[in-house]
C-alpha cells in the first residue's frame, strides 16, 4: 500500500530523505489481480523514502543455565531497523 510506513532490516548507507529502491519483489497484488514471483515477480519495484535511518528494536533477553552447575548466562540485543515510507509500487 502507498503511504504505509514499515520497518525493514537496517540499510547501511540510509539517511533521512532518501530514496530506496527494493527490485526483489515476491508477490504483487493489482486491484485483485494476483501475480507470484518464482522467485520474484520481473520488472516489479518498490519506490521507498527513508523516514528513520536507524531504529532499535525491543530487547531481547536470552539467559543460559545448567541446572546444579552454578552456570548462568545472561545476554540481550536489539536488533536496528529502517522505517521506510512507500511511495510507488511499480508491476
Amino acid at each position: 500500500e502507498e503511504g504505509k510506513k514499515l520497518f525493514v532490516n537496517h540499510i547501511k548507507d540510509a539517511e533521512e530523505g532518501k530514496t530506496v529502491e527494493f527490485d526483489k519483489v515476491l508477490l504483487v497484488d493489482n486491484n485483485g489481480a494476483v501475480t507470484v514471483g518464482a522467485p520474484t515477480v520481473n520488472g516489479a519495484k518498490v519506490v521507498a523514502e527513508v523516514v528513520a535511518p536507524l531504529v532499535k528494536g525491543d530487547k531481547v533477553i536470552v539467559f543460559k543455565m545448567k541446572r546444579r552447575k552454578d552456570y548462568r548466562k545472561k545476554n540481550g540485543h536489539r536488533t536496528h531497523f529502517t522505517q521506510v515510507e512507500i511511495k510507488s509500487i511499480n508491476a
